[in-house]
């Protein structure tokens, strides 16, 4: 099944996109100082999150949006609302060229969806599990159906148009 949804977020065309998401260590302990980063919360829907893509670890990936060990076999979305999910890291630039798009969406879209981020440098296991060889991957989970994802940099009208079309129907 981790194929078949791997598969899934893979089908769009990329614009920009940076392979390999196994740089050296020193290029994975280089830290962004843009204002995207966020701090982790076991509940990012309340209080000072509210319209901000936060941070999230595997353990939060599995609790908030599907817990992949649990459900092999099936997508099952543990979520209330719908999110986008950017798997980044901190060496990528076209990473960092969404990162502000995203912040800005999350600002319109709160309350209505949840924007989360992944380092996959430092969430490498939950990275294998999905075979994310490219990123930036951002990926739309609706609450009812299976993910899809596109990998690359997008203007942020293409991203408005990815979620009202598959999470804000």
């Amino acid at each position: 099944m981790r194929k078949n949804i791997a598969l899934l977020l893979l089908i769009p065309t990329m614009l920009f996109a940076c392979g390999n998401t196994q740089k050296n260590a020193d290029d994975s302990k280089q830290t962004s100082q843009d204002s995207t980063q966020q701090s982790t919360v076991s509940d990012p829907t309340k209080g000072e999150n509210y319209g901000k893509v936060v941070k999230i670890s595997t353990a939060e990936f599995k609790e908030l949006i599907y817990n992949y060990e649990a459900n092999p076999q099936a997508w099952v979305f543990r979520g209330d609302k719908p999110c986008v999910i950017d798997f980044y890291a901190d060496w990528c630039r076209p990473c960092k060229m969404i990162a502000p798009i995203l912040d800005e969406l999350a600002l319109e879209y709160a309350g209505k969806v949840n924007f989360y981020k992944v380092d996959t440098q430092v969430e490498q296991d939950l990275a294998r599990a999905f075979n994310i060889s490219s990123i930036p991957l951002v990926v739309f989970c609706g609450v009812q159906g299976n993910p899809q994802g596109t990998m690359g940099a997008y203007p942020k009208e293409e991203y408005k148009r990815m979620i009202d079309s598959i999470l804000t129907k």
